[in-house]
Order: C-alpha cells, then sequence, then structure tokens
C-alpha cells in the first residue's frame, strides 16, 4: 500500500466515525506510521481518532499531534473541572478510593495508588471524558500485588494462548523485577493491545516493556 493509499484510508475512517469531528484533521503517511494534526474540541475526540488511525489496514503507528481547543462557552474553572473529575471517578466502580485528581488550565494529573493496571487505565478513562479536559497524565502508582504461585511469565503466555484475537506463537515474554518485556510480531493494534492486556493482568506485573512490532 501506498503512503497516497494509507492516509486516504485513514481520512476515510475518521470522516466514517461519527465519535470524531474530522473536519479540522489533517492526516498524512509514510511507512505506515500516521501522523494527524489539527484541532479538536475535546480530549476524547482526540483519543478516538487515534483509535479510529489505528483500525485501519497497514498502520503501524500513529502520532496523534492534534491540539484540543476548548470552545468559549465550554470552559471551565480548574476548580469546578476537578470536582466533575473527582465525582466521576467516585462512581465509577472500578477506580479505587485511593485516586486523586488535580487541574491546571483545563490539564487533568492523577495521583495515588491502585493495585492493578486496569484500574489506572480506568481512571484515565473516565477524567478524559469530562467536558473542559485537555489533557491527562496519568501519575498513578501501580502497587505490586503478591503473585502468584506459578511462573508468571508461563501464566502470561497462557492467557495470550486463550485470547482468540492473539496469535502466542509469534510473542516471546520475558519478566524479572516486576516487569514484563514483550517482542515479536503482531498482526494488529487490536492483537496489540490485547497481548500488552494480558501481561498487565498478571499479578506481580507493575510495568510492561512493550517491545511489539505490527507486522502486515
Amino acid at each position: 500500500m501506498t503512503n497516497d493509499e494509507l492516509q486516504l484510508n485513514v481520512a476515510d475512517e475518521l470522516f466514517w466515525d461519527p465519535k470524531v469531528d474530522n473536519e479540522a484533521i489533517a492526516v498524512s503517511a509514510k511507512e505506515g506510521t500516521i501522523t494527524l494534526r489539527g484541532t479538536v474540541g475535546s480530549f476524547r475526540q482526540k483519543r478516538e481518532a487515534k483509535k479510529a488511525a489505528e483500525r485501519v489496514y497497514g498502520v503501524v503507528a500513529v502520532d496523534n499531534e492534534l491540539e484540543v481547543r476548548i470552545l468559549n462557552e465550554q470552559r471551565r474553572d480548574d476548580a469546578d473541572l476537578r470536582g466533575d473529575v473527582l465525582q466521576a471517578l467516585l462512581l465509577d466502580s472500578l477506580v479505587p478510593s485511593t485516586v486523586d485528581a488535580t487541574v491546571k488550565d483545563g490539564f487533568v494529573t492523577l495521583t495515588g495508588s491502585v493495585d492493578w493496571q486496569y484500574q489506572r487505565a480506568e481512571a484515565a478513562f473516565v477524567a478524559g471524558n469530562i467536558l473542559g479536559v485537555i489533557g491527562v497524565e496519568n501519575d498513578i502508582f501501580l502497587q505490586s500485588p503478591t503473585p502468584w504461585p506459578s511462573d508468571v511469565k508461563d501464566s502470561i503466555k497462557k492467557a495470550m494462548e486463550r485470547d482468540a484475537k492473539v496469535d502466542a506463537d509469534n510473542i516471546q515474554v520475558e519478566t524479572a523485577n516486576g516487569e514484563a518485556t514483550l517482542t515479536g510480531n503482531v498482526r494488529s493494534f487490536a492483537e496489540h493491545d490485547a497481548a500488552v492486556a494480558a501481561a498487565w493482568a498478571a499479578p506481580g506485573v507493575t510495568d510492561v516493556d512493550d517491545r511489539l512490532t505490527i507486522f502486515y
């Protein structure tokens, strides 16, 4: 696939996705890497634009340079915005009460500690959905849960083998001191994300070194 063809396919996908206002988004492609430039009206749209680009066949990386510009009537004081973020976090049963948030000029910083990566990811997802947020920094500390008595590396590989989206034979896993390192080739962003999620789900894992390559 040529750069022009890939660029056009990504632009079509952005147009197709009703969650994305593509009118002010410029797309460029080079050797499988997509760069998104322009402006969107919310942080969620910026996130959704990246997801849309990742769905396109032939894309191996997305450089998301979109700028979030909040309309004047949707601008919020930092104190009010922080209150809405904290309220949303409180109402989400997946986010523990140990998570806190600060806001400066519309930019949210999440702090505190959790036991699992999915809780960190959920907190960032929830905060990014609040109207008026222009960015999210996830500084939540991941505590180390008690690992299973069995080998963590073997547990991760078995989880990948159970997942229909993952070809576990093409992925290598190494673990040391709470870090799981993933290497090898995957066929899509969906397979990439599933493999990374499997590694994060293993008890005792506090960091994932993602070295996977998307190969078509």
